[in-house]
């Protein structure tokens, strides 16, 4: 038996849609400003492990170098006490910034670090000098809160795809 699927496309088109939600005080957010492709790895399997984050994981190690250090790809990391709570990856493309990729550490649920980091992600895309359009896509495998948080935080829903996984 096969599951159905649905893939959600958000967006917001202007900075004063944002909702923004305080990023809590003891969640440190750090830009990556010296890229490394094996740590983006790693985050990428870190946070996207539960929730069957496979696409990129064929690649080879120079997709993931070419990707990683591209100037059109920026990525943070969130802390809490010093361990790895969440990150997320901006991805420029003319005038768009997609929230390429976007979570919390598992052991980090629940704990209203979400909210404050996807306002963290928003607002510095909408600081990417140029940017017109920020948008992101979630789907059913995601979190179940995932879709809630980001309607949450201002966007607004523009298509959605049904595909059998």
């Amino acid at each position: 038996m096969t599951d159905q699927t649905v893939t959600y496309f958000l967006e917001m088109t202007a900075p004063s849609q944002l909702r923004a939600k305080p990023v809590p005080q003891d969640l440190l957010i750090s830009e990556c400003e010296i890229k490394q492709f094996r740590f983006n790895q790693f985050l990428y399997r870190l946070i996207g492990g539960p929730w069957q984050w496979t696409e990129r994981l064929q690649q080879s190690d120079e997709a993931w170098q070419r990707e990683i250090e591209s100037p059109d790809l920026r990525t943070w990391v969130a802390y809490h006490r010093g361990a790895i709570a969440g990150y997320y990856e901006l991805r420029r493309s003319a005038e768009d910034v997609e929230i390429l990729h976007f979570g919390l550490e598992s052991g980090f649920f629940g704990r209203g670090f979400g909210g404050g980091l996807l306002s963290h992600a928003i607002t510095s895309a909408w600081e990417w000098p140029g940017t017109r359009r920020v948008w992101v896509h979630t789907c059913t495998l995601d979190h179940p809160s995932a879709l809630q948080n980001y309607q949450a935080r201002g966007f607004t829903l523009y298509d959605q795809q049904v595909g059998i996984e």
